[in-house]
Formats: structure tokens, C-alpha cells, sequence
């Protein structure tokens, strides 16, 4: 039981890190993906597969949601910044 209660904190420390990993992972992927799309989408494109008009439309929508998890980062990054200097 003592063991448990000595380590207890570094344990803590872990499962945070690990959280903090996995939401990093997961956001990476979604950028990933989102990044794969627009080139699937310009390649459409450029082999005639899409017309222009299609096409525009498809990637503001796809930039802007790169841009919205680009504008999300910053923003937890600022947050957490914040939270360290308290």
C-alpha cells in the first residue's frame, strides 16, 4: 500500500503524458487525412476527373478545416502556456 502511495504521483504523470500523446496522435492523423484528401483532390483535378468550379469549392472547404485544426493548436498551446505560468 505504501508503494502505491510513493508512486502514485509518477503514475499520475504517465497517464497524462499518455493522454497528451493520444490527443496529439489523433490530431496529427485528422491533419494527415485532411492533407491526403487535397492531394487526392488536386490529382482529380488535374487528370480531368473533377470540374473547376467542384473543385474550388472542395478545397476552400478542405483548407479551411486544415486551418481551423491549425487555428485549435494554437490556441490549446496558448492555453496551456497560460496554465504553466499559474
Amino acid at each position: 500500500m505504501l508503494f502505491k502511495l510513493l508512486f502514485a504521483p509518477v503514475t499520475g504523470l504517465g497517464w497524462i503524458a499518455e493522454q497528451i500523446q493520444q490527443r496529439a496522435d489523433t490530431e496529427l492523423d485528422a491533419t494527415e487525412n485532411l492533407s491526403k484528401r487535397l492531394l487526392a483532390l488536386q490529382l482529380a483535378f488535374d487528370m480531368g476527373d473533377i470540374p473547376e468550379n467542384e473543385f474550388e469549392v472542395q478545397e476552400e472547404e478542405l483548407l479551411v478545416a486544415i486551418q481551423a485544426l491549425e487555428d485549435r493548436k494554437r490556441a490549446e498551446a496558448a492555453l496551456e502556456a497560460v496554465a504553466e505560468m499559474d
